[in-house]
C-alpha cells in the first residue's frame, strides 16, 4: 500500500519536471479540473459504478497530491503535513471516541462536532458551508447545519406545509405578474413592473425550492442526488424519442407536441 502511493509520488515528481503541461500547473489553474473530477465521481456515485468510482477517485486523490507537490514547491506544507492534519482534526473532533464525551446517537455527533468548530474560531455554524457549492446542495447543508442548534422543524407534515405553503405564495405572485403584464401603461413603465414583479416571483420560486429540499431532507434523501437521477431519466427517454423520430425519417421539430407525447409515453412503456 505504501509502495504504491510513493510510486504515484515519484510519477508525479517526475512530470513535473519534464512535462510541459505539468510544468506549467498552478492551484488556480488546476481548481476547476478539480471541481469537474469530484463532479465525476459524484456521477459515478450516482450511477453506482464502482469500475467508475474506483478510477475517479484515483483521478482526486492525483490532484491531491498535485496541490501538495505545488504547496510543497512555495515551502508552504507538503502531503504529510495534510495527511496529519487531517489526522489530528479527526482525533480532535471525536472526542466520544478519544475523550470522556459520551455520546448517544448520531444527531449528538453531528452537534459535538459543530460546537467544536466554533470553539475552533468559527464565528457562525453556517460558515463551514461553501459559497461555491451547487444552490441545491448549499441548501441542504445550511439546513443540517442550523438544525445542530436545534433551527428545526419537529415533523415531515410541517414541513410539508411549508412546501404548500410557498406553492401558493409563487401562484400568487405568477398571477400578479400576469396583471401586470396585461395591464395598459406607458410602455417604460410596463418594463419596470414586470421586472420588479418577475424578481417577487423569483424569490417565491427560490423559496419553494429551499422548502422541497427540507423536505427530501426530512425523508432521508440527497435532493441533489433525486434530480441528478431524473436529469439522467429525462435525457435517456428523449434521446429514444429522438432515434424513433430518426428511424421514421423525421426530426423532432416536424412532430406535434401530441405525437411528442405519445412517442414519450411508449418509451416510459418500454422502460417497465
Amino acid at each position: 500500500m505504501n509502495y504504491s502511493f510513493d510510486r504515484l509520488q515519484e510519477v508525479l515528481e517526475e512530470l513535473r519536471v519534464k512535462c510541459p503541461w505539468d510544468k506549467k500547473q498552478t492551484i488556480h489553474s488546476l481548481r476547476q479540473l478539480t471541481v469537474e473530477e469530484c463532479y465525476e465521481l459524484a456521477d459515478a456515485i450516482t450511477d453506482n459504478n464502482w469500475d467508475g468510482l474506483k478510477e475517479e477517485l484515483g483521478d482526486v486523490l492525483l490532484h491531491i497530491l498535485f496541490y501538495a507537490k505545488i504547496a510543497s514547491e512555495e515551502n508552504r506544507f507538503n502531503i504529510q503535513d495534510v495527511i496529519e492534519g487531517i489526522r489530528e482534526k479527526l482525533i480532535y473532533r471525536h472526542p466520544h471516541i478519544y475523550g470522556d464525551v459520551v455520546v448517544e446517537n448520531e444527531e449528538d455527533v453531528k452537534r459535538n462536532w459543530e460546537n467544536l468548530k466554533l470553539k475552533e474560531g468559527k464565528t457562525s455554524i453556517l460558515s463551514g458551508v461553501p459559497r461555491s457549492l451547487p444552490p441545491m446542495v448549499q441548501a441542504m447543508r445550511l439546513q443540517e447545519k442550523a438544525k445542530q442548534v436545534g433551527f428545526e422543524w419537529e415533523t415531515k407534515e410541517q414541513v410539508w406545509e411549508k412546501v404548500k405553503e410557498e406553492m401558493d405564495e409563487v401562484l400568487l405572485e405568477v398571477a400578479k405578474l400576469d396583471e401586470v403584464s396585461s395591464a395598459e401603461q406607458l410602455p417604460e413603465s410596463q418594463v419596470e413592473n414586470n421586472q420588479l414583479q418577475l424578481e417577487k416571483v423569483e424569490g417565491e420560486i427560490g423559496d419553494l425550492l429551499f422548502s422541497i429540499v427540507n423536505y427530501a431532507r426530512f425523508l432521508n434523501i440527497d435532493p441533489d442526488n433525486a434530480l441528478a437521477k431524473t436529469n439522467k431519466k429525462f435525457l435517456s427517454r428523449f434521446q429514444s424519442m429522438e432515434k424513433i423520430v430518426a428511424n421514421d425519417g423525421k426530426i423532432m421539430i416536424d412532430l406535434s407536441l401530441s405525437e411528442m407525447d405519445e412517442i414519450w409515453n411508449n418509451v416510459k412503456k418500454n422502460e417497465l
